[in-house]
C-alpha cells in the first residue's frame, strides 16, 4: 500500500494557522493590526517591499499570543475561517480604495492643470494608471484566491453580494475586472 504524504500532511493540518513570526502553530491565532517596523519581516502584504527598515505601515498578521505581545499586535484569536474573513475585508478595502483613486484621488495627487480633471488617469499619466491598474489586478487575484478557500472549505462567502456592486463599479468606470462581468 502507497501512501500519499501529501495529502496526509494536508489532513492533519486541515484548519491549522502558523504564526508568520515564529511558525509555531495552533488551531486559533491572534489576527490583528501592527505597525511594528519589525513585522515588515513576516507580514504577508510587506513581502514584496525593497526597503522595511523603517515601516510604519499598518500591517495585517497572524500571529501567536506570545508574538502579539511582541510585536504589539492589535488583534483577536480566530480560527482559519475567522482569518480567511479578515483577509477578505481587507482585500475588498484595497479594491475600493483602489476604484476611488483611479476615478478621482489621483486628481488630488497630481500636479495637473484644472483643464485635465475630466480625463481619466491613463491619458493624463500612463505610466501611473499602468502601476495602479497592477496594484488592483494583484489584489483581484488574491481576492479570488481567498474566495476559493471558502468554496473549497464549503464556509458561506462573507456580504458575497459584494462582488457584484464593485465589479458594476469596475464597468461604470469604464475598466474590466477579473472578478467577473
Amino acid at each position: 500500500m502507497s501512501v500519499d504524504w501529501d495529502k496526509t500532511i494536508n489532513e492533519i493540518l486541515a484548519g491549522t494557522l502558523a504564526c508568520q513570526a515564529c511558525e509555531a502553530l495552533g488551531d486559533e491565532m491572534v489576527v490583528g493590526y501592527t505597525r511594528s517596523t519589525e513585522a515588515a519581516e513576516f507580514a504577508a502584504r510587506c513581502q514584496d517591499c525593497t526597503d522595511k527598515t523603517d515601516c510604519d505601515a499598518r500591517k495585517l498578521v497572524v500571529v501567536c499570543e506570545s508574538c502579539a505581545g511582541r510585536y504589539r499586535v492589535n488583534g483577536q484569536l480566530m480560527t482559519e475561517a475567522g482569518w480567511m474573513g479578515v483577509q477578505l475585508d481587507e482585500c475588498r478595502r484595497n479594491l475600493e480604495e483602489s476604484l476611488d483613486y483611479l476615478s478621482t484621488y489621483w486628481k488630488e495627487e497630481a500636479e495637473i492643470e484644472f483643464a485635465d480633471m475630466s480625463r481619466k488617469l491613463e491619458e493624463v499619466d500612463p505610466d501611473t494608471f499602468r502601476e495602479e491598474d497592477g496594484w488592483r489586478a494583484r489584489m483581484e487575484e488574491e481576492y479570488l484566491r481567498i474566495h476559493r478557500w471558502f468554496r473549497d472549505h464549503n464556509v458561506r462567502v462573507p456580504d458575497a453580494g459584494w462582488r457584484s456592486q464593485y465589479v458594476e463599479d469596475v464597468v461604470a468606470l469604464g475598466y474590466t475586472s477579473r472578478l467577473g462581468d
